[in-house]
């Protein structure tokens, strides 16, 4: 259990929203860049529309380019995905546009784009990237003017709490995550950076590591009422892991699914 000092002040400086903003998120499992494998690149549209055949919500990343417009990108740079080289920020969306992805003909889109595409069949959570020297006033207004308008349900999420901080004070309709994983940052130290950056982002959930599962802190927001999701689920024990110390998980690959075991959130 936390201390008392660290409850009061996680209830006040960090409030669980109401049920209902949220109740969607545990609903649905999510896959992880879309349902991607071999042969259909994560990211990608082709991976976007498995989801939706599947009815399965959708995880994605944004970045934003040289022009200013949010696409759909995870790497900073552009080699592991794409037959060239640079850092994908650098690049406008049309540029990037006309970029094939893993040796297909799948090539990089807009949130735009795949929003019209998927047009609220299915949830979305997006995770805004933050790329070295980047602003984050101008990757948050590049996501939030695509999100005018938009009635699917969705969900912002992100590492940097300065995402959600900004969100909540200019977009404060938008559901939006603090995204978390503790690695090796198990001390002192890396406790109060957690405790910090859930109170200046004042998430609606949490989107937490599989791999630091279970965790006192973890464990401590969910108890007060914080809908907690996981990523990446892969394998059978994530799954496990997931199923006890979640609400909803991102998943990849051919893992079960916690609706296909009969658990609900």
């Amino acid at each position: 259990m936390p201390s008392l000092p660290f409850a009061l002040l996680d209830r006040w400086l960090a409030p669980v929203p109401p049920p209902s903003r949220v109740d969607w998120i545990g609903a649905q499992d999510f896959a992880h860049r879309g349902l991607h494998d071999a042969g259909v690149p994560e990211n990608s549209r082709a991976a976007f529309a498995r989801a939706v055949s599947a009815g399965v919500g959708i995880e994605l990343d944004v970045q934003r380019s040289s022009d200013g417009r949010a696409v759909v990108f995870h790497d900073d740079t552009l080699e592991r995905l794409t037959g060239d080289s640079g850092r994908a920020s650098r690049r406008t969306a049309q540029q990037l546009g006309a970029l094939t992805l893993a040796g297909t003909s799948e090539t990089i889109p807009t949130l735009r784009d795949v929003l019209a595409e998927v047009a609220g069949r299915v949830p979305v959570l997006i995770e805004v990237k933050v790329g070295p020297q980047q602003r984050v006033a101008a990757i948050c207004l590049a996501v939030r003017r695509v999100l005018e308008g938009y009635v699917g349900e969705h969900a912002v999420m992100s590492f940097d709490p300065r995402v959600c901080a900004w969100f909540r004070r200019h977009s404060s309709h938008t559901v939006r995550g603090l995204i978390v994983s503790e690695g090796d940052d198990r001390a002192l130290a890396g406790k109060i950076r957690r405790r910090l950056s859930l109170w200046h982002a004042r998430p609606d959930f949490l989107a937490y590591d599989i791999r630091d599962l279970p965790s006192r802190f973890a464990a401590a927001q969910r108890r007060r009422g914080m809908m907690l999701a996981t990523w990446t689920v892969r394998t059978p024990d994530h799954r496990d892991r997931a199923l006890d110390h979640a609400d909803t998980d991102i998943f990849e690959g051919e893992v079960v699914r916690r609706q296909e075991v009969g658990v609900t959130a």
